[in-house]
Parts: structure tokens; C-alpha cells; sequence
């Protein structure tokens, strides 16, 4: 029989999926959550059973390792197309090779969840020196635009750096935020999040930046090629020292050369 799980979004979720899998076996033929289109399989809805889904991280932890489960939970974070197949193909191969299932990179099994899950750590490095914050109100303002859901990754550097500070960071992909005060933090999903104009003082900490990044910049030896690939364009769109616009952050359509 073929079968479409269809879940709720979540990781919770797509776990409750797998489990199922074994417990009806009735192996999937697509994946679906609430908000993508209807297929012409049979569909079987599952909802999240939170038991169900510590059980699956549980299975892996016990019978492969501490790390496939790491890698389950960070691949779900990823933007790789039909991610819920290759996490399903990658548990369903670990717990059936147990231990040795993580020493087969290369196996179509594992490989792609590797790669995904480094693309992703990849991209949550670099947003540890590309974020910038604004003053707003006594509250440090940021927004990021990535690829892959990074703000889970980001939260021990942020927190850790500003730890004495009130910030909010702002993911335009994927509508969430994290938010901080000392001793507290959150990640919450947000809509129609909208940063104000930055304020005199801001301006003029910005104009500040820019006229230092051009004085020290010798025009000679201006690479552009080089310059993009230490700092790609997709970042320079939420960077304040690229902004010309002095009432707000770049928007969203906007491209530097």
C-alpha cells in the first residue's frame, strides 16, 4: 500500500511519522505537512505523540549513538530538498546497522545527511561574525535572512557574547526570533516582525562605520572577486556597513555588486 504521512511541521512530528512506519508497517512513499498540497496517495495523518518521538531519539542514541540522534535533530533543521526521506532513510539505516552505520559516509544512506547537516553548521558559523545589531530603545535589534534554520545554532554564541544584554535576532526566512534578556532566552515564531528606523544616535554610529570601512579600504588593491568570496552578497544584505539607505536596514530585494 502506498502511504502519504502527513504531520504537523514539527520534529516531534516527523518522529511520530517513523514510529508509526514500524508500528503499522506501512512504509512511507511521500511525506507532508499540514500547509503542502494534497497528493494522490492514501494518506494517513498522523498527529504528534511526544512519547512516540522520544522513543525514535531514544532507539538511536541506545543502539547507534549519541551522535546519529545530533544528527536527526540537526538535519531536521536543514533546507535540503525532500529532507524528511533522506532523515527517514538514514534512521531506518542506522538501526538496522547499529553502531557501524555512522562509519559509512559514504553510503546514499548517510551521505546526504551529512552533507546537509554540514552546509547547515557551515552556515550558522559564518552568521557568528555576520549578524549585526541595532539600537533600538536599549534593546540590540538584528535580522538574518539564512538559508537553513540557524538560530537554535546560534543561541550559545549570542547569549553566551551578550550575555548581559537585551537582544532580539530576527530569522526573515523562516518567521522566528530569538529572544534575550540576562538569564533568559527564547526562540519564538513571529509574524509580521518589523524593525523601526534607527535613531539619531544610530545613524550616526553607522556613518561612523562607513567612513571607517572606506577610509582604511586602499584603492589599489580593491578586490571585488576576493572581497565576495570572504563576505558573499547574500549576507551584505543585513549588514549595517553596506547600508546606504539611512532610515532603515536594507530590504529584502536589495543587491550589492
Amino acid at each position: 500500500m502506498e502511504v502519504c504521512y502527513c504531520y504537523d511541521g514539527s520534529l516531534s512530528g516527523f518522529l511520530t511519522c517513523v514510529f508509526d512506519i514500524y508500528l503499522y508497517k506501512e512504509p512511507p512513499t511521500a511525506f507532508r505537512t499540514e500547509e503542502d498540497a494534497p497528493t494522490l496517495w492514501e494518506e494517513r495523518s498522523v498527529l504528534t505523540n511526544e512519547e512516540k518521538a522520544r522513543r525514535v531519539l531514544t532507539a538511536l542514541k541506545e543502539k547507534v549513538s549519541p551522535r546519529a540522534q545530533v544528527l536527526v535533530r540537526r538535519g531536521f533543521l536543514t533546507a535540503v530538498p525532500e529532507r524528511e526521506w533522506i532523515l527517514f532513510r538514514f534512521i531506518r539505516f542506522c538501526l538496522e546497522n547499529g553502531p557501524l552505520a555512522l562509519q559509512a559516509i559514504a553510503d546514499p544512506n548517510v551521505a546526504p545527511l551529512l552533507r546537509a547537516v554540514q552546509n547547515l553548521e557551515h552556515e550558522a558559523h559564518l552568521y557568528t561574525g555576520f549578524v549585526r545589531f541595532s539600537q533600538q530603545d536599549g534593546i540590540l535589534v538584528g535580522e538574518i535572512e539564512p538559508k537553513n534554520r540557524v538560530l537554535s545554532l546560534l543561541v550559545p554564541h549570542f547569549c553566551g557574547r551578550l550575555n548581559t544584554e537585551c537582544f532580539v535576532l530576527h530569522d526573515r526566512t523562516h518567521q522566528e526570533a530569538l529572544f534575550h534578556k540576562p538569564g533568559r532566552w527564547a526562540l519564538l515564531p513571529v509574524e509580521n516582525f518589523q524593525i523601526a528606523s534607527p535613531g539619531p544616535e544610530e545613524l550616526r554610529f553607522r556613518a561612523l562605520w562607513r567612513t571607517f570601512y572606506e577610509t582604511v579600504a586602499i584603492e589599489g588593491r580593491i578586490n571585488p572577486k576576493l572581497q565576495r568570496t570572504h563576505l558573499p552578497l547574500h549576507f551584505r544584505r543585513m549588514m549595517t556597513e553596506f547600508t546606504h539607505d539611512a532610515n532603515a536596514l536594507p530590504s529584502k530585494k536589495k543587491s550589492f555588486g
